[in-house]
């Protein structure tokens, strides 16, 4: 089994740290693995010692925030250099961003109605986490459903118990609420994507869309002017994708003569309903060990 896409707590958004990451690879059966971080290469070090000794083949990998035609984007990087100095100011970047993005998203989610959540809320939940002072849509829900001054509001009905919003409830709240467009959304300056894969290329990594048929969706029409950017691949089997997505990726991939991905974008206690190795590849691992094999450490 092989999965390119994972979180650790060098991410916001994610529960584990890397080699309790391999760790759960080990037990899964997975044979080749990258952790991809938001936006930070800090996991890669760690993780990488710890596949070593489990017997998993690494691939060094990131996930970038990035833009195009005002559209936000992820981009994975796979076999950087992550110790390069490009990986840390983009770190740097974002980080700075954030910390101020996190205050406008907690003004928002006090107008929206819940007046009660402050940011002691916010810091108390994130006293573990690399990225203290970045509260994202997740943590959001992860307060307010914990909050008993909420327990009947009906914007949080959808994502308790048997809702209809409950499979993931801490994402799919970021999604309804605080993704690009919703009402908590707070801008941030990501790079465009020419630059992310011009970085990606320059620490000698190969950039693949992430997940394209979550960014993509509704403005489908992109696919075409991105795969001429001068990506590597298409992350086309994901998680988030039916089967019928997944091969029409495969399918654009190889007329662009790209290569494919799998990853089950696995974050832990975000995503309680996707599991590692989640991401129904139709491809043999043989064959995606040929096309991403040589970025092994």
């Amino acid at each position: 089994m092989i999965d390119l896409h994972m979180h650790s707590r060098y991410s916001d958004d994610g529960e584990y740290t890397p080699s309790e990451l391999v760790e759960q690879c080990a037990e899964a059966g997975v044979r080749m693995m990258a952790v991809t971080d938001h936006n930070c290469a800090k996991a890669n070090e760690e993780a990488q010692n710890a596949a070593k000794e489990k017997g998993i083949s690494y691939i060094a990998g990131i996930e970038i925030d990035c833009t195009y035609e005002n559209v936000n984007f992820h981009v994975l990087g796979y076999g950087i250099d992550f110790l390069s100095g490009d990986f840390e100011a983009i770190e740097k970047n974002i980080a700075d961003q954030s910390a101020r993005a996190s205050l406008k998203r907690l003004s928002k989610t006090r107008a929206l109605g819940f007046s009660q959540i402050t940011d002691k809320d916010l810091l108390a939940l994130a006293k573990n986490s690399y990225w203290k002072r970045s509260w994202t849509g997740e943590m959001f829900a992860e307060v307010l459903l914990a909050m008993p001054e909420y327990a009947d509001h009906p914007l949080l009905q959808p994502y308790r118990l048997d809702g209809a919003r409950s499979d993931n409830p801490y994402v799919n709240f970021y999604w309804d609420f605080y993704s690009q467009g919703k009402p908590c959304y707070a801008k941030t300056d990501y790079p465009a994507m020419e630059e992310i894969i011009d970085t990606i290329h320059r620490g000698g990594g190969a950039a693949v869309l992430a997940h394209p048929g979550v960014n993509l969706k509704g403005k489908e029409f992109l696919l075409e002017d991105l795969l001429k950017l001068g990506l590597d691949g298409i992350e086309a089997f994901s998680s988030y994708h039916s089967a019928k997505q997944a091969a029409a990726f495969y399918e654009a991939a190889r007329e662009h003569q790209l290569f494919v991905t799998c990853g089950s974008d696995y974050h832990g206690k975000t995503k309680p309903s996707i599991a590692i190795g989640q991401h129904g590849c139709t491809v043999s691992d043989e064959e995606m060990e040929a096309a991403v094999g040589r970025m092994a450490l």
